[in-house]
């Protein structure tokens, strides 16, 4: 009897856990698909500018490492800050925000 009882609590925990570990991945993407089209439209810029040599490897890569940075950030939830990331990014790089379909930023440095 302590067996069955055993077994139950355990597989009721174990079904708890997964749960609970399925519904953070639902919730993280949902907050990372604004960041990944984002991600994606800064990565063909920093691509282009590569290929027509408007940037060197040195910009190419601190823009490679920012855009890491930017992901860990929305992943984390705050998607708005990494927005404002990605921004900087492409600025960084010489892009026009307005280009891209976004405004520029209004906030003070």
């Amino acid at each position: 009897m302590t067996t069955t009882l055993s077994q139950h609590a355990l597989r009721s925990a174990l079904t708890t856990a997964i749960l609970a570990a399925l519904t953070g991945t639902v919730a993280a993407g949902s907050f990372t698909r604004g960041c990944a089209a984002r991600d994606m439209q800064i990565l063909k810029m920093v691509e282009q500018s590569e290929n027509s040599n408007v940037i060197s490897t040195d910009q190419s890569r601190d823009a490679m490492l920012t855009m890491m940075h930017a992901r860990i950030v929305c992943h984390e939830g705050y998607v708005m800050d990494a927005l404002a990331i990605y921004d900087k990014i492409a600025q960084s790089i010489g892009a026009n925000p307005i280009l891209l379909g976004r405004k520029p930023s209004t906030e003070i440095q």
